[in-house]
Order: structure tokens, then C-alpha cells, then sequence
């Protein structure tokens, strides 16, 4: 008798948190779960998404899969891959690869593909440089909006200069502007990303190839100390604490600082203490236009809006520059590490023939580098967060006319439905009567505030439905790290060693330490030196406590993973895509990180903290 096949729940088996009804059914019709989804396999989205979705912010998943799927179906012609679906229930969201399985498809497309990625693999420099430009310009655009406002009667200036057009539609011009930008800058942000992926995945297959031995660490390390705009913030903070030491005001920083304290302080010290404030105006722009999440939800702001997160790292790294200790990223060990890996790997090939694909594999990753990871500060970051914050332009103005309480309450509207209440106003305006929106918004605010405190409480699967056999979209493995092995590993949950948990070889070192189980941006603060971080995902804005931690493992990742990339650029310890780590591992464990052989063990009992 064989045994049953081993599956992850069915969607139409998953059941809306009773109360949370009518708070998922306003999502769009498109992103519920349908007939004939039981069919296919899905996995949690939580490395992009591991809180659940305020209904506006669903526009990022939304504008990101329409981009990503536009450029592998239709631009790229991706020859075994598609897009990607998504689907939304309990504020969480499942996503779901479209896979090319016909062999004459694959040799059709295979043909397209060759004429369009390899154009831009020939031309990557000079259409990376225009594409720098294509966002700056987008930035730019995004920047020059007006600030929504509605005056009480039009401006006499509208009547002298024959405008013709009144106020009340500039409103709906902004909000449709401020859309179609936040949808362009995601066709941007996938125009080179999948073919980044792509040319380090072949590399990588080669690798494996030629040498079976070989470790998925050895290779990423290959693409190790490399050079991009998304590490630059945290070099900002580092020259900070520099010259905060040099300009004698490091004093002035420590530990639960009251960072507007701290900035009237030195504003009133004199000389040093405005060089100081100086040198700071200079990192904020642009470098400070990072968030502190991943750029997909409204409450991750900006280190220009929040100065929590550079100024909880300056103490520390300040502490070290008067130690004499360094601060900088160990530029020259990863790359002669780089160096001697890729000579000796090199040395091991047969022909002349293997080392001239190896020379063309290896010397195309290290080009496409520089976008993987930098195209992050112009898109997730710089651009979401003007987008976000013009949205909590449009919450104010709303706010102002008593459709709800806080300006933050916009979120809890979606797109279609934010379009609809500022058309509500615009028409108020227009006739002098009152908005409809006031009467209907407030209850409506308060049971989406509801349901997304009952869905964070909800423990979420993994993944949905049947596994499938092969799993070849780069992005889904380089990025999220799914594999049918990492699946077949999450599905043997309870069997084998319970207090060892398996992912991805991230960062190699082994550290023992006590574990801090980090669940969202917000509870970062408990971090304590030399904890290990525990976490669901991180990103490169979290770089300024790596100096805290010894060492980081995450439940979603693979080996091109931003938290992956950080890892090792940083020399840190890190094991990623364990799948459960966040719910297996407890506040206050001693725990052993094995970032060469991608294990995590649990050392002893949960030991509950006083201050966790």
C-alpha cells in the first residue's frame, strides 16, 4: 500500500477569520481565491509581505505582479516561466508561478528570449545608465506634484489668466498621476531584475555541473563585495559616527536618545555641533530615502521621516571608532576571497572550452550585480516612499473634511475605493452640499482596523495545495529560496530532529547565542548585543543593528536574498529560508547557527526574558 501523498492545506480549505468577513471581501474580486485554485500550488508570500495588508497597500503586490509577469511573459520572453498570480485572504498573501510546460511553447519562446535577453545582457551597461536616468526623472515627477488642497472659494488668479480648470479636478489629476507613477516605477523595477537573476542562476546551474561538490554558498560568494547604492545609507550612518568623534559631540549620543533633544542640543552648541547637523542634511539627501521595511507597507516610513533607525546604530558604531575598531564593510577580504574562489574553481575545469563559458558566466554575474541589488533604493525606497507619503496627503485632506479621524486612515481604504471618496469630494465641493463619505468611511475604517489585528494573530501556512515536481522560476528560487527540496523539508514538519531546523547556507561562521525573535520592524528596539536575530525576513535597511546581532536566521530566502546578499557582505553568520524558525525557536533560547551547513539547533528550553 503506498503512502498518501504529502500536501499542503487546499485554498478552498483555508477559512476567513470569523468576524473578518466583510473586511476580505473588500479586497478586489481578482486577488480572492476562485474555483480551480485548489488545482495549483501557492506559497505564502512572506518574505515581501509577513504582516497582513492594510487594503491600500494590496497596490503594491497588485502594480509588482503586473510589472514582474509583463516582463517575463511578454518583453523578456522567459522560455520555462511566466508571471506570477496572487491571491489575498486573512491580509495575506499567496502567490503562485505560471509555468511553461509544452516543449514546443518552451522552443518558441527559447527563440524570443535569446533576441530580447541577450540584447540587454550585450548592451547592460549603457541601458542601466539610462535607466538610472528613466528614475531619476520619475522621482523627479513624483516630486512635483501638488500637495491636494481645496481652497474655499477659486483663486482670482484662475479667472485672470483663463485657467479654465478649477481646483476640485486637480485633485483627481494628482491621485491618477500618483497611481500611474507607482505602476511605471514597477515595469522599472522588473526591466532588469529577472535577467540579474537569470544570468546568476546559470552561472550557478554551471557551477553545480562542473563541480558537484561545490557548495550553494562557495558560488554566491563568487559574487561577493560588490558595490551598490542600497548599502549606502548604512556607509552614511558610519561617517556620522565618524565625524560625530572627530567634531567632539559624540557624547551627545547614546542610548534611548530623544533624537529631537539631541538635534536642538547641537544646534545650540555652537561650531561642531552645526558642522555636525550639516554633515547629517547631506546624508538625508538622498541617502536617508531608504525605509525601514521593505518599501511594501504605508507604515514602514522613511529614515528622513522617522531618525530612529540611524540614530539607534550611531552609539554603537561611534563606540567602536574611539576603540579603534573598524566600522567598514570588509571590502577587501570579500574580494580577494571573491578572487581566489573563482581562480581556484577555475583551475578544476577540463577544457579550454568549460573555461571560456566559466570566464563569460562569472563575468556577466559580476555585471548584473550592481542592478540586483541597487535598483532597491530607487524603487522599494525612494520612489514608494514618495508614493505613501503623497497618499497620506490625500488622508489628511479627507481627514480635514470628516471622512475619518486620522490622515493614516486612507490605508484602510483600497485604490478603487480612495478614488471613489475623492470623487465624493470633488463633487461636495463643486455643488456646495455636503460629502457622502463622512457617513460611510468611519465604520467601515474601524472594522478593517479590527481585522487586521485578528489577522496578525493567525497563524498562516506555509504553502497551499499540491507541491509541484520542478520549480524553475529564478525568482522563486533565488529570491525566495522555494525549492521542491526546501518544500519536501517544510512538509516533513515534526519528523526527524525537532530541535534542528534546515534552510539555505547564507553566511558561513557558527554562533551560539540567545535567540531574539523579532516578528516586525517596530520590535527591533529589543535587540541586545550579540542576540540572534530570528525573524520572518529582513533587508538592507536593517544593516545598522548587524553590528548588534552575531548572528541572523529568517523562515523565507535563498541564497540571492537581500538578507542573503547583507549577510555576507557584512561577514555575519546567517542561515535563510527555514520556513518555520519564527515559530519554532522562542524569545530567549540558546540557539547554534551553522551558516556553513545552513543548520540552526536548539540548545535549550525557551527561557522567557524579563525584557523581551
Amino acid at each position: 500500500m503506498s503512502e498518501p501523498t504529502k500536501g499542503f492545506p487546499l485554498p478552498s480549505s483555508l477559512e476567513i477569520v470569523p468576524g473578518t468577513e466583510a473586511a476580505q471581501a473588500a479586497y478586489p474580486y481578482y486577488c480572492q481565491f476562485h474555483e480551480g485554485d485548489d488545482e495549483r500550488f501557492w506559497f505564502y508570500n512572506s518574505m515581501h509581505f509577513p504582516e497582513p495588508m492594510h487594503h491600500f497597500d494590496m497596490i503594491t503586490a497588485e502594480a509588482a505582479y503586473c510589472a514582474l509577469g509583463s516582463f517575463n511573459t511578454r518583453v523578456h520572453v522567459l522560455p520555462t516561466t511566466k508571471g506570477i498570480d496572487h491571491r489575498i485572504i486573512n491580509g495575506r498573501v499567496f502567490i503562485g508561478g505560471v509555468a511553461v510546460t509544452d516543449p514546443a511553447e518552451i522552443e518558441a519562446r527559447a527563440k524570443e528570449f535569446q533576441q530580447r535577453a541577450f540584447y540587454y545582457y550585450e548592451h547592460w551597461e549603457d541601458l542601466y545608465a539610462q535607466w538610472k536616468e528613466k528614475m531619476k526623472a520619475l522621482i523627479a515627477d513624483a516630486q512635483a506634484l501638488s500637495k491636494p488642497s481645496l481652497p474655499d472659494l477659486e483663486p482670482i488668479e484662475t479667472t485672470h489668466t483663463g485657467k479654465g480648470v478649477a481646483a476640485n479636478h486637480d485633485l483627481i489629476d494628482t491621485y491618477r498621476k500618483t497611481l500611474e507613477g507607482y505602476f511605471r516605477m514597477w515595469h522599472h523595477h522588473f526591466e532588469f531584475l529577472l535577467l540579474g537573476y537569470g544570468a546568476y542562476l546559470t552561472f550557478f546551474d554551471f557551477c553545480k555541473k562542473a563541480f558537484p561538490e561545490i557548495s550553494d554558498q562557495a558560488i554566491s560568494r563568487m559574487v561577493a563585495g560588490m558595490e551598490a547604492e542600497i548599502f549606502k545609507p548604512d556607509e552614511e550612518v558610519k561617517r556620522l559616527a565618524r565625524r560625530a568623534v572627530e567634531l567632539g559631540v559624540d557624547d551627545r549620543f547614546h542610548d534611548g536618545m530623544v533624537i529631537d533633544d539631541v538635534l536642538q542640543a547641537l544646534d545650540q552648541l555652537g561650531e561642531n555641533g552645526k558642522a555636525w547637523l550639516q554633515e547629517l542634511e547631506t546624508s538625508r539627501n538622498p541617502w536617508f530615502n531608504v525605509n525601514v521595511g521593505d518599501g511594501f507597507y504605508h507604515y514602514h516610513r522613511s529614515w528622513n521621516d522617522d531618525l530612529s533607525m540611524p540614530f539607534a546604530a550611531l552609539p554603537g558604531y561611534i563606540a567602536k571608532v574611539k576603540a579603534g575598531a573598524t566600522i567598514e564593510r570588509p571590502m577587501e577580504r570579500l574580494i580577494e576571497e571573491r578572487q581566489a574562489l573563482i581562480a581556484d574553481y577555475r583551475d578544476l575545469l577540463d577544457t579550454d572550452e568549460d573555461r571560456a563559458t566559466y570566464d563569460q558566466l562569472i563575468t556577466l554575474a559580476h555585471r548584473v550585480f550592481p542592478y540586483v541589488e541597487g535598483h532597491k533604493f530607487y524603487c522599494e525606497h525612494w520612489y514608494t516612499n514618495l508614493f505613501f507619503n503623497k497618499i497620506r496627503e490625500f488622508g489628511a485632506l479627507l481627514r480635514d473634511h470628516g471622512f475619518w479621524e486620522k490622515e493614516e486612515d486612507v490605508f484602510n481604504l483600497t485604490h478603487y475605493e480612495l478614488e471613489s471618496a475623492i470623487i465624493d469630494l470633488m463633487l461636495a465641493w463643486s455643488s456646495g452640499s455636503d460629502p457622502i463619505g463622512p457617513r460611510v468611511w468611519p465604520a467601515k475604517v474601524a472594522e478593517r482596523k479590527a481585522a487586521i489585528k485578528a489577522w496578525a494573530g493567525h497563524v498562516v501556512p506555509p504553502a497551499l495545495g499540491q507541491v509541484p515536481d520542478v520549480i524553475d522560476d529564478p525568482a522563486i528560487v533565488m529570491l525566495w529560496g522555494i525549492t521542491r527540496e526546501s518544500l519536501d523539508v517544510w512538509l516533513s514538519d515534526g519528523e526527524g530532529d525537532s530541535n534542528e531546523l534546515k534552510g539555505f547556507a547564507a553566511s558561513s561562521g557558527v554562533v551560539e547565542g540567545t535567540a531574539r525573535v523579532v516578528r516586525s520592524v517596530e520590535e527591533i528596539n529589543r535587540l541586545q548585543q550579540g542576540d540572534i536575530l530570528v525573524c520572518q525576513v529582513t533587508n538592507p535597511t536593517w544593516a545598522p543593528i548587524f553590528q548588534k546581532i552575531s548572528a541572523a536566521v529568517s523562515d523565507i530566502g535563498g541564497s540571492m536574498s537581500h538578507m542573503a546578499i547583507v549577510a555576507r557582505e557584512y561577514g555575519l553568520p546567517a542561515v535563510v529560508g527555514t520556513g518555520s524558525a519564527t515559530q519554532k525557536i522562542k524569545d530567549g533560547q540558546r540557539i547554534r547557527v551553522d551558516g556553513g551547513r545552513g543548520t540552526v539547533t536548539i540548545l535549550e528550553e525557551e527561557r522567557v526574558l524579563e525584557d523581551a
